[in-house]
């Protein structure tokens, strides 16, 4: 912007949006400056490069206002942990909280430990995924499959969108 553009001529455009055309820089910058404004490179890679006569601070704060309105709500990622002995009560704790989870827009990776001679039965992970599943119902999307890795079992579910 401003004197930091090196490149002569430029194609000029004014602050009311209007093509001035191809002008010498400096006559570009006087302009500008008589307008109590900066000129700001919008594309550098053309040739001749296109400036504008504009508030950059404006610009800017514009840039990062629009940027926090578009982003909206991050989707999280929360993890429910389970044992394959954890008792029915206390799986129903835990799938009280990913409910609350998954409502608030959240996505569920539940994470199964198995220790021991647990190993040798996957299936019994992949049953109570299943069940958690089914009890879930229709509010939600499994985003990744259950699958064994080591020690741990992992499935992440998500929010469907309507």
């Amino acid at each position: 912007m401003n004197e930091q553009i090196r490149v002569s001529p430029i194609r000029l455009i004014d602050d009311l949006n209007n093509q001035i055309g191809i002008v010498p820089t400096n006559e570009a910058q006087q302009r500008a400056r008589d307008a109590g404004l900066d000129l700001v490179e919008v594309s550098p890679m053309e040739r001749p490069p296109v400036c504008r006569i504009m508030d950059y601070g404006k610009y800017k704060y514009s840039l990062k206002k629009k940027q926090k309105d578009r982003g909206g709500r991050e989707q999280v990622l929360k993890e429910v942990r389970l044992r394959p002995k954890t008792d029915q009560h206390d799986q129903e704790i835990k799938l009280n909280q990913a409910k609350r989870f998954l409502e608030q827009g959240s996505k569920v990776q539940f994470t199964m430990l198995f220790r021991g001679r647990e190993r040798v039965h996957p299936d019994i992970g992949v049953e109570m995924f299943r069940a958690i599943v089914t009890t879930l119902g229709d509010d939600v999307k499994v985003e990744r499959p259950p699958k064994l890795l080591g020690k741990r079992m992992t499935m992440v579910i998500g929010p469907v969108k309507h």
